[in-house]
């Protein structure tokens, strides 16, 4: 395992705005924070989404498209930068109304409501292609 001891810095709160994405909200506000590494988690409903799934024999994402509201039980991720930018590495519980789940990488998502912490962190993290998994990791 390769790491890297980090401090947390700031703390915020944040509530998405209904009908844009979810995402790339969070991108957003990393950017206008100035914010290059930080730990987030947040819940709240979608009107759609957009999930990647990771065949690791393949190592291709393949999207799963939902046309359809869910409970955002759960959304987990990261901020760090990828090619320059800055990317909010986001994993999802979505939950149907009769209470089954999908879950995975989100991709994209319509915000019907939400909330979310972000704890950033003293570093700047940029993702580098790992040749193994064929995915953009931490370079620790």
């Amino acid at each position: 395992m390769d790491y890297q001891r980090v401090e947390g810095d700031r703390e915020f709160v944040a509530r998405l705005e209904h009908g844009r994405d979810w995402r790339e909200q969070i991108e957003a506000f990393a950017d206008a924070e100035g914010i290059d590494a930080a730990f987030f988690f947040g819940l709240g409903a979608v009107q759609d989404a957009t999930v990647f799934f990771y065949d690791q024999e393949v190592q291709e994402y393949y999207p799963v498209e939902f046309d359809e509201p869910f409970e955002v039980t759960t959304a987990l991720g990261n901020i760090s930068h990828l090619e320059g930018d800055r990317f909010a590495h986001t994993h999802v519980t979505l939950s149907h109304e009769d209470g089954t789940v999908v879950g995975g990488h989100l991709d994209s998502a319509t915000t019907f409501a939400g909330e979310l912490y972000v704890r950033e962190f003293d570093t700047q993290l940029e993702r580098e292609h790992d040749e193994t998994t064929d995915l953009d990791l931490w370079p620790l």
